[in-house]
Protein backbone atom coordinates (compact mmCIF):
# COMPACT_ATOMS: atom_id res chain seq x y z
CA UNK A 1 0.00 0.00 0.00
CA UNK A 2 1.20 3.50 -0.81
CA UNK A 3 1.07 6.03 2.01
CA UNK A 4 1.18 9.79 1.93
CA UNK A 5 4.95 10.07 2.28
CA UNK A 6 5.59 7.64 -0.56
CA UNK A 7 6.63 4.70 1.60
CA UNK A 8 4.99 1.31 1.41
CA UNK A 9 3.46 -0.77 4.20
CA UNK A 10 1.75 -4.17 4.21
CA UNK A 11 -1.79 -3.23 5.13
CA UNK A 12 -4.35 -3.63 2.36
CA UNK A 13 -3.81 -5.79 -0.68
CA UNK A 14 -6.41 -5.25 -3.43
CA UNK A 15 -5.79 -8.68 -4.95
CA UNK A 16 -6.14 -10.34 -1.55
CA UNK A 17 -9.35 -8.43 -0.96
CA UNK A 18 -10.79 -9.75 -4.23
CA UNK A 19 -10.04 -13.29 -3.09
CA UNK A 20 -11.36 -12.85 0.44
CA UNK A 21 -14.52 -10.82 -0.06
CA UNK A 22 -17.67 -11.46 -2.06
CA UNK A 23 -17.47 -9.75 -5.42
CA UNK A 24 -20.18 -9.13 -7.97
CA UNK A 25 -19.33 -8.44 -11.60
CA UNK A 26 -19.47 -4.74 -12.34
CA UNK A 27 -19.60 -2.76 -15.55
CA UNK A 28 -19.53 0.90 -16.37
CA UNK A 29 -18.73 3.62 -13.88
CA UNK A 30 -18.01 2.82 -10.25
CA UNK A 31 -20.96 2.93 -7.85
CA UNK A 32 -21.02 5.97 -5.57
CA UNK A 33 -20.24 4.92 -1.97
CA UNK A 34 -22.94 5.34 0.68
CA UNK A 35 -22.13 6.82 4.07
CA UNK A 36 -21.84 4.15 6.76
CA UNK A 37 -20.51 3.83 10.29
CA UNK A 38 -19.12 1.11 12.53
CA UNK A 39 -18.64 1.03 16.30
CA UNK A 40 -15.80 -0.95 17.86
CA UNK A 41 -16.60 -1.64 21.50
CA UNK A 42 -13.68 -2.53 23.77
CA UNK A 43 -13.80 -4.35 27.11
CA UNK A 44 -10.85 -3.80 29.41
CA UNK A 45 -12.05 -5.90 32.36
CA UNK A 46 -9.94 -8.96 31.52
CA UNK A 47 -6.33 -9.93 31.01
CA UNK A 48 -6.36 -8.50 27.47
CA UNK A 49 -8.69 -6.03 25.71
CA UNK A 50 -11.60 -7.64 23.90
CA UNK A 51 -13.71 -6.33 21.01
CA UNK A 52 -17.26 -7.27 20.04
CA UNK A 53 -17.67 -9.06 16.70
CA UNK A 54 -20.30 -11.13 14.93
CA UNK A 55 -20.68 -13.16 11.74
CA UNK A 56 -22.77 -12.01 8.79
CA UNK A 57 -25.33 -14.47 7.42
CA UNK A 58 -24.44 -16.62 4.43
CA UNK A 59 -27.30 -15.11 2.41
CA UNK A 60 -25.97 -11.56 2.67
CA UNK A 61 -24.85 -10.23 -0.70
CA UNK A 62 -22.25 -8.00 0.97
CA UNK A 63 -19.49 -9.96 2.72
CA UNK A 64 -21.42 -13.16 3.55
CA UNK A 65 -20.07 -15.33 6.41
CA UNK A 66 -17.48 -12.74 7.36
CA UNK A 67 -16.87 -11.64 10.94
CA UNK A 68 -17.31 -7.89 11.36
CA UNK A 69 -17.93 -5.14 13.90
CA UNK A 70 -21.51 -3.88 14.32
CA UNK A 71 -22.40 -1.15 11.83
CA UNK A 72 -24.29 -0.14 8.75
CA UNK A 73 -25.59 2.67 6.55
CA UNK A 74 -26.56 6.10 7.79
CA UNK A 75 -30.34 6.51 8.03
CA UNK A 76 -32.13 9.88 7.57
CA UNK A 77 -33.38 9.56 11.17
CA UNK A 78 -29.77 9.68 12.41
CA UNK A 79 -29.59 13.37 11.52
CA UNK A 80 -32.90 14.19 13.22
CA UNK A 81 -32.20 12.65 16.64
CA UNK A 82 -30.38 14.87 19.14
CA UNK A 83 -27.73 13.35 21.45
CA UNK A 84 -27.38 14.10 25.15
CA UNK A 85 -23.76 15.01 24.46
CA UNK A 86 -22.31 16.14 21.15
CA UNK A 87 -19.09 15.11 19.41
CA UNK A 88 -15.85 16.51 20.74
CA UNK A 89 -14.54 19.31 18.54
CA UNK A 90 -11.45 17.35 17.49
CA UNK A 91 -13.55 14.34 16.44
CA UNK A 92 -16.00 16.52 14.52
CA UNK A 93 -13.18 18.22 12.62
CA UNK A 94 -11.60 14.88 11.72
CA UNK A 95 -14.92 13.56 10.45
CA UNK A 96 -15.36 16.61 8.22
CA UNK A 97 -11.84 16.39 6.78
CA UNK A 98 -12.15 15.31 3.13
CA UNK A 99 -15.86 14.60 3.56
CA UNK A 100 -17.54 14.13 0.17
CA UNK A 101 -19.87 16.97 -0.75
CA UNK A 102 -20.30 19.84 1.70
CA UNK A 103 -18.76 19.04 5.10
CA UNK A 104 -21.11 19.91 7.97
CA UNK A 105 -21.26 19.18 11.68
CA UNK A 106 -24.71 17.71 11.12
CA UNK A 107 -23.38 15.07 8.74
CA UNK A 108 -20.51 14.31 11.10
CA UNK A 109 -22.94 13.87 14.00
CA UNK A 110 -25.21 11.61 11.91
CA UNK A 111 -22.29 9.24 11.28
CA UNK A 112 -21.69 8.79 15.01
CA UNK A 113 -25.41 8.41 15.64
CA UNK A 114 -25.61 5.72 12.95
CA UNK A 115 -22.82 3.79 14.65
CA UNK A 116 -24.74 3.78 17.94
CA UNK A 117 -28.09 2.94 16.34
CA UNK A 118 -26.70 0.09 14.23
CA UNK A 119 -24.87 -1.33 17.24
CA UNK A 120 -28.10 -1.30 19.25
CA UNK A 121 -30.03 -2.91 16.38
CA UNK A 122 -27.49 -5.66 15.76
CA UNK A 123 -26.37 -6.40 19.33
CA UNK A 124 -29.03 -5.06 21.70
CA UNK A 125 -26.36 -3.01 23.47
CA UNK A 126 -27.28 0.63 24.10
CA UNK A 127 -24.25 2.89 24.15
CA UNK A 128 -25.23 6.10 25.94
CA UNK A 129 -26.10 7.61 29.28
CA UNK A 130 -29.26 7.73 31.36
CA UNK A 131 -31.27 10.95 31.05
CA UNK A 132 -34.07 12.33 33.23
CA UNK A 133 -36.55 13.10 30.44
CA UNK A 134 -36.82 10.18 27.97
CA UNK A 135 -36.65 11.09 24.30
CA UNK A 136 -39.06 9.83 21.67
CA UNK A 137 -38.68 8.83 18.04
CA UNK A 138 -41.02 7.38 15.41
CA UNK A 139 -38.07 5.44 14.01
CA UNK A 140 -38.39 1.82 15.19
CA UNK A 141 -34.81 1.34 16.35
CA UNK A 142 -34.37 4.80 17.86
CA UNK A 143 -37.73 4.42 19.60
CA UNK A 144 -36.67 1.13 21.18
CA UNK A 145 -33.33 2.66 22.17
CA UNK A 146 -34.98 5.65 23.86
CA UNK A 147 -37.41 3.34 25.68
CA UNK A 148 -34.41 2.31 27.80
CA UNK A 149 -34.14 5.85 29.15
CA UNK A 150 -30.78 6.55 27.55
CA UNK A 151 -29.45 9.03 25.01
CA UNK A 152 -26.27 8.99 22.90
CA UNK A 153 -23.26 10.59 24.54
CA UNK A 154 -21.11 11.19 21.49
CA UNK A 155 -18.26 12.69 23.47
CA UNK A 156 -17.27 9.16 24.50
CA UNK A 157 -16.63 8.12 20.89
CA UNK A 158 -13.29 8.41 19.15
CA UNK A 159 -12.93 8.33 15.37
CA UNK A 160 -10.19 5.83 14.49
CA UNK A 161 -10.34 4.99 10.76
CA UNK A 162 -12.12 5.59 7.47
CA UNK A 163 -12.31 3.21 4.52
CA UNK A 164 -14.07 3.30 1.15
CA UNK A 165 -15.07 0.04 -0.52
CA UNK A 166 -12.99 -0.72 -3.65
CA UNK A 167 -14.44 0.56 -6.96
CA UNK A 168 -14.75 -2.94 -8.45
CA UNK A 169 -17.56 -3.73 -5.99
CA UNK A 170 -21.21 -3.15 -6.88
CA UNK A 171 -22.04 -2.31 -3.25
CA UNK A 172 -19.82 0.44 -1.90
CA UNK A 173 -19.64 2.21 1.45
CA UNK A 174 -17.69 5.15 2.82
CA UNK A 175 -17.33 3.80 6.34
CA UNK A 176 -16.17 5.68 9.42
CA UNK A 177 -14.93 3.50 12.28
CA UNK A 178 -15.58 4.70 15.82
CA UNK A 179 -14.35 3.20 19.09
CA UNK A 180 -15.79 3.35 22.60
CA UNK A 181 -15.07 1.69 25.92
CA UNK A 182 -17.61 -0.93 27.00
CA UNK A 183 -18.21 1.07 30.19
CA UNK A 184 -20.30 3.37 27.96
CA UNK A 185 -22.83 0.53 27.51
CA UNK A 186 -26.06 0.90 29.49
CA UNK A 187 -26.45 -2.46 31.21
CA UNK A 188 -24.43 -5.67 31.13
CA UNK A 189 -22.08 -5.86 28.10
CA UNK A 190 -22.23 -9.66 28.19
CA UNK A 191 -25.99 -9.64 27.47
CA UNK A 192 -25.64 -9.47 23.72
CA UNK A 193 -28.70 -9.96 21.54
CA UNK A 194 -30.19 -7.96 18.68
CA UNK A 195 -31.85 -8.27 15.29
CA UNK A 196 -30.13 -11.50 14.27
CA UNK A 197 -28.33 -9.81 11.38
CA UNK A 198 -25.06 -10.80 13.05
CA UNK A 199 -24.69 -14.38 14.29
CA UNK A 200 -22.40 -15.65 17.02
CA UNK A 201 -21.82 -12.27 18.62
CA UNK A 202 -19.06 -12.51 21.20
CA UNK A 203 -16.22 -10.63 22.83
CA UNK A 204 -12.79 -11.65 21.55
CA UNK A 205 -9.21 -10.41 21.88
CA UNK A 206 -7.78 -8.62 18.87
CA UNK A 207 -5.16 -11.35 18.54
CA UNK A 208 -7.74 -14.16 18.50
CA UNK A 209 -9.93 -12.16 16.14
CA UNK A 210 -7.20 -12.24 13.51
CA UNK A 211 -7.83 -15.99 13.22
CA UNK A 212 -11.45 -15.48 12.14
CA UNK A 213 -12.76 -15.32 8.58
CA UNK A 214 -12.47 -11.55 8.15
CA UNK A 215 -12.89 -9.09 5.32
CA UNK A 216 -9.47 -7.76 4.43
CA UNK A 217 -10.35 -4.24 5.58
CA UNK A 218 -11.54 -5.55 8.97
CA UNK A 219 -8.20 -7.27 9.43
CA UNK A 220 -6.47 -3.97 8.67
CA UNK A 221 -8.64 -2.08 11.16
CA UNK A 222 -8.01 -4.73 13.83
CA UNK A 223 -4.27 -4.22 13.44
CA UNK A 224 -4.78 -0.47 13.79
CA UNK A 225 -6.89 -0.94 16.93
CA UNK A 226 -4.34 -3.32 18.43
CA UNK A 227 -1.60 -0.71 17.96
CA UNK A 228 -3.83 2.06 19.29
CA UNK A 229 -4.78 0.19 22.46
CA UNK A 230 -1.12 -0.14 23.41
CA UNK A 231 -0.94 3.65 23.81
CA UNK A 232 -2.13 5.83 26.68
CA UNK A 233 -5.30 7.87 26.17
CA UNK A 234 -3.45 11.07 25.25
CA UNK A 235 -1.35 9.30 22.62
CA UNK A 236 -4.42 7.53 21.25
CA UNK A 237 -6.19 10.82 20.57
CA UNK A 238 -3.06 12.24 18.97
CA UNK A 239 -2.65 9.22 16.68
CA UNK A 240 -3.34 9.95 12.97
CA UNK A 241 -6.60 8.55 11.61
CA UNK A 242 -5.89 6.24 8.65
CA UNK A 243 -7.95 6.78 5.51
CA UNK A 244 -7.99 3.86 3.08
CA UNK A 245 -9.34 4.55 -0.38
CA UNK A 246 -8.58 3.72 -4.00
CA UNK A 247 -7.13 5.40 -7.04
CA UNK A 248 -7.33 3.44 -10.29
CA UNK A 249 -7.92 0.25 -8.28
CA UNK A 250 -4.76 0.92 -6.29
CA UNK A 251 -5.21 0.91 -2.52
CA UNK A 252 -4.01 4.16 -0.93
CA UNK A 253 -3.53 4.71 2.78
CA UNK A 254 -3.06 8.22 4.05
CA UNK A 255 -4.25 10.12 7.12
CA UNK A 256 -7.01 12.53 8.08
CA UNK A 257 -6.05 15.61 10.06
CA UNK A 258 -7.51 18.75 11.62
Amino acid sequence: MTVANGTSIAAFDTKQSREQEFREASVGRAVRPRDAATLILVRNDGASPQVLMGQRHANHKFMPNKFVFPGGRVDPADSRVRPAEDLRDDVARLLMDRMRGTPTIGRARALAMAAIRETFEETGLAVGRVIDAPQRSKHKDWGAYFDLGVSPALGALDFVARAITPPYRTRRFDTRFFIADATQIHGDPSEVKGSGELQGLHWITTQDAQGLDLPNITRTILAEIDDRLRLNSVAQRARPVPFIHFRKNQAIRDSLSV
